[in-house]
């Protein structure tokens, strides 16, 4: 076994006295937990709960292209390049929504899907689970955006250019960037 898996724990180090949700909308929880901590200390930590999957694509053509999204993204206060993306609520199949999400941001529809990836995008205090698909054998119709993303850009290009703009801090999506260099490997084990 893979000394590096993640593995659950059940008996964890961490003991919780009390819970309380501090806020709640349609889409995240944020409690606060009075703990007892791994070193015997009394606390609070603090979780954001989400109440969608996340998932990531990326398209890629016959050419080797790929296609970003930018928008402005509002927690920021600043545009970001990033992979299509989107979520699905608990339960739903999320292949289905990473197709719903490709079409409705870039008009693109994929004959051939692979899930490459989960990860959780910042463990220390969120349970946002992500996972991130490879699109491939594409159509091209046209995009169905949503109101928050009227200002959506979508640009076409090589992915090496778009790993490129990873390694460079051009993309700082953590969903973005972990897709993209996990491609990059798979593409250099190709090579």
């Amino acid at each position: 076994m893979n000394s590096f898996a993640t593995m659950k724990n059940n008996s964890s180090p961490w003991q919780t006295i009390s819970s309380e949700t501090k806020y709640n909308n349609p889409w995240i929880e944020v409690v606060e937990d009075q703990v007892i901590n791994p070193g015997g200390g009394e606390g609070i930590y603090g979780k954001v709960h989400f109440k969608n999957k996340a998932m990531g694509i990326i398209p890629i053509d016959e050419e080797g292209n790929t296609w970003l999204v930018g928008q402005h993204r509002y927690t920021l206060d600043e545009f970001s390049w990033e992979i299509p993306e989107g979520g699905s609520p608990i339960g739903e199949d999320i292949l289905e929504a990473a197709k719903r999400e490709l079409k409705e941001e870039t008009g693109l529809e994929a004959n051939h899907w692979e899930l490459f990836m989960t990860l959780h995008t910042s463990n220390s205090v969120t349970d946002e689970v992500a996972h991130v698909y490879l699109a491939k054998d594409l159509k091209h119709g046209s995009a169905n955006l949503e109101e928050s993303e009227a200002d959506l850009k979508v640009k076409k290009l090589p992915l090496k250019e778009a790993i490129q703009m990873a390694l460079e801090g051009k993309i700082t999506d953590s969903i973005s960037v972990a897709g993209l260099m996990k491609a990059a490997m798979l593409l250099n084990k190709k090579n």
